[in-house]
């Protein structure tokens, strides 16, 4: 069911619903955004040693993966953390879906020099299956869900679509 669910759609599950849905429906705002366009110069220039955007059957794109089995998720601040942490969790199920347990995941904040190790627990599982069963219900909708003003709005590359 959850085979074309991608970490970015988990991500903006919990970021946005309606900006999970129109990027599920292939409305995409980002390549204007000059927010999106600071995470593509700290990706190009953070862990340039790394073999980069590993990416696992169209569905997750894992920022690196370190030889000691930990998958890394290059995050530029703390402002949706939670979000970053369920999308990590949820390349650790996928991942696990697939038999692949031997792997640890961290989000790096390169500009604040931290990083958060996080782990995968059966209560996590339960959750995510939830989430995407979620999901899919948000993008077989014909019209996006209802605007929640939240504090990224104003960010948010998707912000003239919701506001006009």
């Amino acid at each position: 069911m959850e085979k074309y669910l991608t970490g970015v759609m988990v991500y903006y599950y919990k970021v946005c619903k309606r900006k999970l849905w129109y990027f599920a429906h292939e409305i995409q705002m980002e390549q204007d955004n000059e927010n999106v366009k600071m995470g593509k110069i700290l990706d190009e220039e953070s862990y340039k040693r790394q073999s980069k955007h590993v990416n696992i059957d169209n569905v997750i794109n894992i920022d690196f993966i370190q030889t000691k089995g930990i998958l890394h998720e290059v995050k530029k601040s703390k402002k949706i953390e939670e979000a970053g942490i369920l999308q990590v969790k949820y390349y650790l199920y996928y991942l696990k879906e697939r038999n692949v347990t031997d792997i640890r995941a961290r989000i790096d904040y390169p500009l604040l020099k931290k990083t958060l190790d996080v782990e995968l627990t059966p209560e996590d599982e339960e959750e995510i299956k939830i989430i995407l069963a979620q999901i899919h219900t948000i993008i077989e909708n014909r019209v996006p869900p209802e605007m929640e003003k939240i504090k990224i709005c104003k960010s948010c590359a998707y912000y003239d679509l919701c506001y006009i």
